[in-house]
């Protein structure tokens, strides 16, 4: 059982469900940064949690990941991945900066990208839990500033046997003229991707499992 299994309808109505949290996100994004901040989901596809590192870029490339941990109605975990990159350009939005690209980040740079990750995934999982009539907490987040797949492995020891497949959510950030992109990672457990696909009446059919 996992996303793999899937048809298009019912990836198509998480997709929806997805764009519905997106846009929840950048409201709560735009108030912090104080401005508009525009989220779309750009593309939403199921894959293995091993190939993870090679999508992004590479085991070697420098990612900043937060991660949740899901409780209540639906259990599972969500990652938020940005390359270091795209991470520097949200820090020069939300902080006064004047130091060079390639320097260290410092703790309150590493604490606005928690606060920013903490934000996402709380506006995320309330507008979904909403739809969904589910109650869905995060956990307090857990930041990592490493090569991808160090971050990978870090994921994945807590994350234990929940499940090896992942829904990816390609999201484009926006403001102004200015584009780039993260990536969110929904890894539930087997019993909450069903809850959540009867929850949107995509429920699966028995001879899937």
């Amino acid at each position: 059982m996992g996303f793999s299994q899937l048809a298009d309808d019912q990836l198509q109505a998480l997709r929806e469900m997805s764009n519905i949290g997106m846009d929840h996100a950048a409201t709560a994004l735009s108030q912090l940064m104080k401005r508009d901040i525009h989220l779309k989901v750009s593309r939403l596809l199921a894959m293995d949690v091993a190939h993870v590192p090679e999508f992004l870029g590479g085991t070697q490339l420098k990612v900043v990941g937060v991660y949740l941990k899901i409780l209540g109605d639906a259990r599972g975990n969500i990652m938020m991945v940005f390359t270091r990159e795209n991470a520097i350009r949200m820090l020069d939005s939300l902080l006064s900066r004047d130091k060079p690209r390639g320097a260290l980040l410092s703790e309150l740079e590493l604490s606005a990208l928690k606060e920013v990750g903490n934000i996402l995934a709380s506006a995320y999982l309330n507008a979904v839990g909403d739809r969904l009539k589910m109650t869905l907490i995060p956990s307090v987040p857990v930041l990592s500033f490493d090569m991808a797949g160090a971050v990978l492995d870090s994921v994945l020891s807590e994350q234990g046997e929940t499940g090896n497949l992942s829904l990816m959510i390609e999201t484009e950030f926006s403001e102004d003229n200015d584009t780039f992109s993260g990536h969110f990672f929904l890894l539930p457990d087997h019993a909450s991707i069903d809850a959540v696909l009867s929850k949107i009446g995509q429920g699966r059919n028995p001879e899937s499992n």
